[in-house]
């Protein structure tokens, strides 16, 4: 669901569609977090849109519990299940308008502006840039795919395992039309669906140095995703071998990068 469908920011030629939409996911009441976030965004030439985040499940998605479980040692929060319904549904909306590519933010975010117009202009598809994350919550396992990537000293990364965050990200419709066949069934929080490249085939892209922020604001997902992981089905022995099944083939896919296949 769109909370601001009218609003359009400056320098935006009227009757003109961008080449990119852009979406930016937020609860409908989280008014000082909307106004926060549009008073960084008022000089930009970017039109954007506040996007209202799920607070339930919507019928196009089915929840493997029992899974979640397995992967996660815990049920997912009502948080984590809307901050994927959220996302999940911005790729339907691609598919359902036939949307070249958008560029979807969080409302917690501090954004390269300059930047993100420039990369609004890119044609992403062309590139074979199917996803591009524009943060990551933490390293890992990268190499340069692109150096220079609209502005000398910011290279593309191809990121092999769990980067964690949705806090930023350009995709194409190609890559929406992957995450929906991949994600339709929530067996584990979103950004770990995502990351897992060794499973749906979309490359985990990223840029490098990161062209946004994540603000230092409580979490509208909540903490307790952290607990400890204490479902029983966590620690059979079954999970474990699938665990390094896993394990193994994020290290192939690593070796195959490095042999540059």
């Amino acid at each position: 669901m769109v909370s601001d469908p009218d609003h359009v920011a400056r320098g935006t030629p009227s009757g003109t569609p961008p080449r990119t939409e852009l979406f930016v996911v937020s609860l409908a009441d989280a008014g000082d977090r909307r106004a926060a976030f549009s008073d960084r965004a008022r000089d930009t030439a970017l039109s954007w849109r506040f996007f209202d985040a799920c607070t339930r499940r919507p019928d196009s998605l089915a929840i493997d519990e029992a899974a979640i479980r397995r992967h996660k040692g815990r049920a997912l929060t009502r948080g984590e299940i809307g901050c994927y319904a959220s996302h999940f549904s911005i790729w339907e909306e691609m598919v359902a308008r036939d949307i070249a590519q958008a560029i979807v933010l969080e409302d917690d975010t501090i954004v390269d502006w300059a930047y993100m117009e420039r990369l609004a202009e890119t044609d992403l598809a062309a590139r074979g840039f199917d996803y591009l994350r524009l943060y990551a919550k933490r390293p890992t396992f990268q190499r340069i795919v692109a150096t220079d990537f609209l502005q000398h000293s910011r290279a593309v990364v191809e990121m092999i395992g769990p980067a964690y965050g949705t806090q930023g990200y350009a995709i194409t419709l190609a890559g929406a039309r992957a995450f929906i066949d991949e994600c339709r069934i929530i067996r584990r929080p979103i950004d770990d669906a995502m990351d897992r490249s060794w499973a749906h085939g979309v490359r985990n892209l990223a840029l490098f140095p990161a062209p946004i922020l994540e603000a230092t604001v409580p979490s509208a997902i909540g903490s307790a995703r952290f607990a400890g992981k204490n479902d029983p089905s966590f620690h059979t022995v079954r999970q474990r071998a699938w665990r390094q099944l896993e394990r193994t083939r994020m290290r192939m896919m690593k070796v195959r990068r490095f042999l540059g296949y």
